[in-house]
Parts: C-alpha cells; sequence; structure tokens
C-alpha cells in the first residue's frame, strides 16, 4: 500500500491507494466492501456509538413528504445492507396509515453482492417489501425520469466520478424529484471536533481492522473522508449538474453532512 503524503488531493471520485484508473479504483471498493460485509453492520453501530441510526432517521424522515405518497417512487444508491432503505420504509408505513393501500416497493441497490445478500436476509427476516438489486451508481439500470427521490448514506463518497454520479441521479430523477445524500466531511473546529478528528483518523482505523479482519478498509474510510469535496464543492457541482434549491444539513460537529436538492420542474 502507498503512504498519502502532504494534503489530499480533491479528485474527480475516490481513488484508494495503489489505484491509478477509474476501472481499478471501482474494482478496488467492490472488493473492499465485500470482503467487510459480513462485519460491517456490527462495526457501522459500533463504531460510531450507534449514532448511524440516528443520522439515517433524521434523514428518512427528511423525505416525509414524498414517502407519504403511495404513488412515489424511491431509489437508495450505494444501499450496503439497507439501513437508509428500512428507515425511509419505516417512516413510510408511519405516515401511510392505510396499510392495504397500494404501494410501489421502495428499491435498494449497490454494486457488491455480499452486501445485497445481507440486504434480502435482513428484509425477510423483518418482512419487509423492500426490493434490492446489483447496479453501479455510474450506470444505473433505470429509464430516464423513473424515480421522485434518490437517496445515499455513505455510499456516495466511494464513487469513482462524483459529478459522473450527479448526472446519473438526475437522469433517473422525474423533474421536481430530490435527491438525498447523506455522507461524512471533515469536522468543524473546536475541541469537541478535534477529539472526534483524532478518534476517527487514529482509533477508527485500528478497532475496525481488529474487528472486520481488513485493514486496507478502514485504513481507507479517514483517507477517503479528507479527499472528499466540502460540502460547499458538493453543493457547487449539484448546481452544475441542473439541480436547485441545493441545501446542506450537518451533524455530529459538522462530521455529518446531509445534502438535499431538487430537479427542476419542466
Amino acid at each position: 500500500m502507498t503512504v498519502q503524503t502532504g494534503k489530499p488531493q480533491k479528485l474527480p471520485g475516490t481513488r484508494p491507494d495503489g489505484t491509478r484508473t477509474e476501472g481499478e479504483a471501482s474494482a478496488r471498493v467492490r472488493e473492499m466492501f465485500s470482503r467487510i460485509a459480513p462485519r460491517y453492520d456490527f462495526l457501522n453501530h459500533a463504531l460510531s456509538f450507534s449514532l448511524d441510526k440516528v443520522w439515517r432517521r433524521r434523514t428518512a424522515r427528511k423525505f416525509r413528504r414524498v414517502l407519504r405518497r403511495t404513488d412515489a417512487r424511491v431509489l437508495d444508491l450505494c444501499c450496503g445492507t439497507g439501513d437508509l432503505t428500512f428507515a425511509m420504509e419505516q417512516v413510510r408505513v408511519h405516515e401511510i396509515r392505510d396499510r392495504g393501500a397500494h404501494r410501489f416497493p421502495l428499491i435498494g441497490s449497490d454494486f457488491a453482492q455480499p452486501m445485497l445478500d445481507r440486504a434480502r436476509r435482513k428484509a425477510a427476516a423483518r418482512s419487509r417489501s423492500t426490493v434490492f438489486t446489483a447496479a453501479d451508481a455510474l450506470h444505473l439500470p433505470f429509464a430516464e425520469a423513473s424515480f421522485d427521490l434518490v437517496t445515499s448514506a455513505f455510499g456516495f463518497r466511494n464513487l469513482v466520478n462524483y459529478e459522473r454520479g450527479l448526472r446519473e441521479i438526475a437522469r433517473v430523477l422525474k423533474p421536481g424529484g430530490e435527491v438525498g445524500i447523506l455522507e461524512f466531511s471533515e469536522p468543524g473546529a473546536g475541541p469537541m471536533a478535534g477529539l472526534f478528528r483524532f478518534y476517527f483518523r487514529n482509533v477508527l482505523p485500528h478497532v475496525g481492522a481488529a474487528i472486520s479482519g481488513n485493514s486496507e478498509a478502514y485504513t481507507y474510510l479517514p483517507g477517503s473522508v479528507a479527499r472528499f469535496p466540502v460540502p460547499k464543492e458538493i453543493t457547487a457541482l449539484m448546481q452544475k449538474v441542473g439541480f436547485t434549491l441545493v441545501h446542506t444539513t450537518s451533524w455530529n460537529f459538522r462530521s455529518v453532512v446531509l445534502h438535499t436538492a431538487r430537479l427542476p420542474q419542466d
């Protein structure tokens, strides 16, 4: 593994150490997340002190207005083991009181098959109607203007080309459709932010590696966050692609950011 030196460089998309092309980077990311899938849920909850559940619930509630519609079509990109997908389904069940009302199932997609396998097992155990399907976020197998809402939780950062990912989201959204991207960011200033930064960079990788048996994935995590565009850069990129009403909401000393936006109506 190569060693990063100097100030991290902001790139068009993620580049795990040792990868040079988008194809190499994509293959490495898929391999890493496929390998850690068996311990993924446990580590997410343990390493975040279960705050990841809170952030996903908050994100799902942000889209109550869409989720209460029985005709809404929703796609959760880079869904991993489906936790945001399930959080949105819970909101939907709460908002749509009529259990007999027809509604389109939520769709979760990911390009790491072991993640999808776990998501499907969780859906079956909880009697969820969610559909999970394999898909590359940069080449989605859906027609234009298919969805009213597209979301992603802690997965967008792993795309090898952020602008192309946003353009693909815009392509599959209906006019007036909404997007919500929940991602990590470098935390703000202050002693608590500094403490979190120390934990994220120096403690989390070692604990994650010890439990998962995969040191690469949990070394990659803080590096990928450091190289990810800051919120104002994501805002500018969303506006460039054509989104309007771009807004950011931050939590946890600005280390977790929800980016929301909408496509213009025709």
